[in-house]
């Protein structure tokens, strides 16, 4: 247990169960999700990479608000905090796009033609490897390897492997997300 004068389960200041203070930027709906995240877990610090990844299922990402709760709530130093939310390639600190394109990069792949691919979506969207489309819809990462080597060139879009790419079933998986989203009556791109 921490004993310093002011922080979590030192008697003063024990409030846990409290919310976190608004920030101007912070919305009530990302102040009710970190609490339900946090809800029943507060001062226990050997939880932070569970909230962390329970915060960016909710949200989308971990903001430096969400990050600044999580301390507070669990009782973590603001830098170990951000220490875990900057090591694990899981975790992102900005918003990601609705659908996320991820393009193997590595040896494998490589030699069976993933610049190609990674020259596509790039080129199609509008963005550069780590960006999001100013729509929100994309965003495209690379990796260096998703272990998948035998099936290169291998793209992961929203969870799901696509092996053996090329440029044209990369360009018809991009529209028919594009088409999706018309038909959803939601945002569409231009």
């Amino acid at each position: 247990m921490n004993s310093r004068p002011g922080t979590p389960g030192s008697g003063r200041n024990s409030g846990l169960a409290r919310r976190v203070p608004l920030h101007p930027q912070q919305s009530d709906r990302e102040v009710s999700a970190y609490d339900r995240v946090l809800r029943g877990r507060e001062g226990q610090s050997h939880l932070l990479t569970e909230v962390l990844q329970d915060v960016q299922q909710e949200c989308g990402f971990i903001s430096q608000e969400a990050m600044c709760a999580v301390s507070e709530r669990l009782g973590v130093p603001l830098i170990e905090v951000y220490r875990v939310a900057c090591f694990y390639k899981a975790f992102t600190l900005t918003p990601r796009g609705r659908h996320l394109i991820t393009v193997c990069t590595g040896t494998a792949c490589h030699v069976r033609g993933a610049p190609r691919m990674l020259d596509e979506v790039l080129g199609q969207l509008g963005v550069r490897p780590g960006e999001t489309t100013d729509d929100g819809l994309f965003t495209v990462e690379c990796v260096n390897c998703l272990g998948a080597c035998a099936l290169g060139p291998v793209v992961v879009f929203d969870g799901v492997y696509h092996d053996h790419m090329t440029p044209g079933k990369l360009r018809r998986l991009i529209q028919t997300a594009m088409n999706a989203v018309d038909e959803d009556g939601e945002r569409c791109p231009n």
